[in-house]
């Protein structure tokens, strides 16, 4: 499902305009992405949690030319599903 599908489907379902559904899921989106940047957490009860997952630096290897490589450390989104969710999804 792409992003316009979702904005279609949830209009639909609570009865509002598409324009009103995305300007409150391009809200949700910006506010998450500005949340996560600053290190904080967005916790969604019954949905999941997205968070901020920081990978150490590691060795790496090319694999076109075998040569080892330095991988830095970086900051990665992660979604971690919740209780609800998981059980409707079984």
């Amino acid at each position: 499902m792409k992003k316009q599908d979702l904005i279609k489907a949830i209009a639909a379902q609570a009865g509002l305009s598409q324009d009103a559904v995305s300007k409150v899921l391009t809200s949700f989106i910006d506010i998450t992405t500005s949340e996560l940047s600053s290190g904080n957490e967005v916790n969604i009860t019954g949905f999941g949690a997205f968070k901020v997952s920081e990978r150490a630096a590691r060795n790496g290897v090319n694999p076109r030319t075998g040569e080892s490589i330095k991988i830095p450390a970086m900051k990665s989104p992660v979604f971690r599903a919740g209780k609800t969710l998981k059980e409707a999804v079984r």
